[in-house]
C-alpha cells in the first residue's frame, strides 16, 4: 500500500509546491515530461499518484484527457479543487489499479514510486493499463539534492523519511525485468540548486546536459511493445489410400 498522505501532509505538500523556487523546478520537470512523452492531443492518460493535481494540470496543458488516481482522499480533494471537472478521479493504489488492460494511451508515475511498497508491482500495473507509453518521474538517488533530502530525514521528521529514491540504472533494471528489451528514453532536470536566471534556463534546455545522470529529477519514457503468445495447434487430416486392394 505504501505511505498515504494524511491531512497535515497534504497541506504541507501544497504549501511546499507553491513556493517560487519549487514552482520553477516543477516547470523544468513538467517540460521534461512533455518533451519525452510527446503526447498527441485528445489521447488519454492515467496519472497514478496524482497527489494534489500539479502533474494533472501539466498533462491538461498538453491537451490530454486526464484521469487521476491517489490513495489519499485529502490529496484528491486538493486535486479536485485545482482541476475541477476537467478530469476524472479515483481513489486507489498504484499496485492494484481498478482499470482494465490497455484502458489508457499513457500512464504517468510522477514522484509516485518513492511512496509505494512495491515499485516493481506499481510499474507492472502501469504497463498493464497503458497501451502506448508510460512516463516515470522520480527523485534522483545520486543527485546532490537527493542526498540533502535523505540527510534532512536523519535529523528531523520530514516526508522524505517515508520515501525511497531511485537512480536511472535502478529504474532501467526494473523495466527490463518486467518488459524485457523495450525502447527506453531518459533525461534529467534540475541540474543546479538555482531555478532562475537566463543561464539556468539555457542549461536546463540543453539536451547534452539533460543526459547527465545526476540531475535532481529523472524522467523516463517507456514505449510499450505488444507481445503475442502462440501455442501449437493440432492438425487433423485423413491420409489418402495410395494402393488399391488386390483381388484374389
Amino acid at each position: 500500500m505504501g505511505y498515504v498522505f494524511d491531512f497535515n501532509d497534504a497541506i504541507a505538500y501544497e504549501r511546499w509546491c507553491k513556493k517560487p523556487e519549487n514552482k520553477a523546478a516543477f516547470e523544468f520537470e513538467s517540460r521534461l515530461m512533455r518533451d519525452l512523452l510527446k503526447p498527441l492531443p485528445g489521447e488519454s492518460v492515467l496519472d497514478i499518484g496524482c497527489g494534489s493535481g500539479w502533474s494533472l494540470g501539466a498533462l491538461l496543458d498538453m491537451g490530454l484527457d486526464v484521469t487521476g488516481l491517489d490513495p489519499s482522499t485529502y490529496m484528491l480533494d486538493l486535486a479536485l479543487e485545482k482541476i475541477g471537472h476537467r478530469g476524472d478521479f479515483y481513489r486507489g493504489y498504484a499496485e492494484d489499479l481498478p482499470f482494465d488492460d490497455n484502458s489508457f494511451n499513457y500512464a504517468c508515475l510522477f514522484t509516485t514510486l518513492e511512496f509505494v511498497d512495491d515499485p516493481r508491482k506499481a510499474l507492472a500495473e502501469a504497463c498493464r493499463v497503458a497501451k502506448d507509453q508510460i512516463f516515470i518521474g522520480v527523485l534522483n538517488r545520486y543527485a546532490i539534492k537527493g542526498i540533502q533530502r535523505r540527510v534532512m530525514g536523519v535529523f528531523s521528521d520530514t516526508i522524505y523519511n517515508h520515501a525511497q529514491f531511485f537512480s536511472v540504472w535502478e529504474l532501467k533494471h526494473h523495466i527490463r525485468r518486467i518488459l524485457g528489451s523495450v525502447p527506453v528514453t531518459w533525461r534529467t532536470a534540475c541540474q543546479l540548486p538555482a531555478t532562475s536566471g537566463k543561464f539556468v534556463q539555457s542549461l536546463e534546455q540543453s539536451k547534452i546536459v539533460q543526459r547527465c545522470p545526476f540531475g535532481a529529477f529523472v524522467g523516463i519514457v517507456v514505449t510499450l511493445v505488444p507481445r503475442f503468445r502462440t501455442r501449437p495447434l493440432t492438425v487433423r487430416y485423413q491420409a489418402k489410400q495410395t494402393t488399391s486392394a488386390i483381388a484374389g
